[in-house]
């Protein structure tokens, strides 16, 4: 399946050392404005090369779109829009043809289909998620005109936490350091756990928190379609995402119900609720709260060090990769876990238009 989404759709297509990666937006309603420096910059906080902690591979990361779009607008039609690659350096994965990388798609891939790309994990590479990026930005911009906001940041690095919920935070101060944490403070900590992770050829894994603001009450389904089931189905469709929790998450489960509870207020700005444990969704379905949830990554599977495994003729080896690799993802994946919540609020906000006529 490369298709995401009920009526905000978007199929992508594309391999990490193919000619490019690219998608096809469907259902994205006529007239939103297309802030072309918007979706560049969003594609800007994904690429790789962007700073000291990242994969040293370049890439300008620049879209072009094909259809869809004129004189700066959606026409209501299939948006296309293309990426092309420019870095690959190919060479570097010959030696891992015929062998097993511990922990990724090789093994898996090759009994599912009988054979795979070997370059870099072809389709299953991360590359394939500048598609995602570039869907989310126009998601972003179709909820810009009715007031939600989405903001993700690193929240976790290794066993480095922030101490703080998300209310005590100046998220806009996200994107002012390298590891996309709005603490000054605990960003630096991170930065150097993550450096430490690259001295020693190993990686490092964490949470990304996300916190989506201005939802209207009533998006989502009470049984199928559930609106935290189908964000966690899209945070779980990101590669190496390990867990999703929204609300209380885990924690909730030591409360008792009296304490968990959301009781309701009556306010001037309508009904609130006093507390947030339920994450601005009940039953399924938007509250009119802040939706916030956590992401879990596990380290980078890709260790820039020997490792034994196994080859296609089944014969235990070892291997000692080469190339250009994170060890840490979470920098880089803030912007993906974004573009994801927006092409879920997107697309559920155009199904409860749907149902309200």
């Amino acid at each position: 399946m490369n298709t995401f989404g009920q009526l905000f759709r978007l199929t992508s297509f594309g391999e990490s050392h193919g000619k490019g990666i690219g998608g096809i937006i469907d259902g994205c309603p006529a007239g939103i404005t297309i802030d072309t420096d918007f979706i560049q910059n969003e594609l800007d906080r994904r690429k790789p090369g962007q700073s000291k902690i990242t994969t040293q591979r370049k890439e300008s990361d620049s879209v072009e779109f094909m259809s869809g779009v004129f004189e700066g607008k959606t026409q209501g039609t299939p948006i296309a829009f293309v990426i092309w690659n420019k870095d690959q350096h190919s060479k570097d994965y010959d030696t891992l043809k015929d062998v097993y990388r511990p922990s990724h798609a090789d093994y898996t891939y090759q009994q599912k289909y009988g054979s795979r790309d070997h370059r870099g994990g072809g389709r299953s590479s991360a590359r394939e998620t500048i598609a995602r990026v570039v869907a989310g930005a126009i998601a972003k911009l179709l909820l810009k005109e009715i007031g939600v906001n989405i903001n993700a940041f690193v929240y976790r690095v290794g066993d480095i936490a922030l101490n703080k919920s998300y209310q005590e935070l100046d998220l806009s101060k996200t994107d002012t350091n390298i590891v996309r944490c709005p603490d000054a403070d605990i960003a630096e900590k991170m930065i150097a756990r993550i450096e430490e992770a690259g001295r020693d050829r190993d990686t490092v894994g964490g949470v990304i928190q996300c916190v989506i603001q201005g939802v209207p009450v009533g998006l989502g389904e009470p049984v199928f379609n559930k609106l935290h089931a189908d964000l966690g189905h899209a945070m779980l469709g990101i590669n190496a995402v390990k867990g999703f929790e929204y609300g209380s998450g885990f924690q909730g489960t030591r409360l008792s119900g009296s304490e968990h509870n959301d009781v309701f207020v009556k306010t001037e700005n309508g009904i609130r609720t006093k507390t947030n444990h339920s994450g601005g969704i009940q039953g399924g379905i938007s509250n009119g709260e802040d939706i916030y949830f956590n992401v879990a990554f596990k380290p980078i599977a890709t260790l820039l060090k020997e490792q034994q495994t196994v080859n296609k003729q089944e014969e235990q080896t070892t291997i000692n990769p080469k190339g250009r690799h994170d060890p840490c993802v979470l920098p880089r994946a803030v912007p993906i876990v974004e573009a994801m919540a927006a092409m879920v609020i997107a697309d559920h906000y155009l199904l409860n238009k749907t149902n309200q006529r």
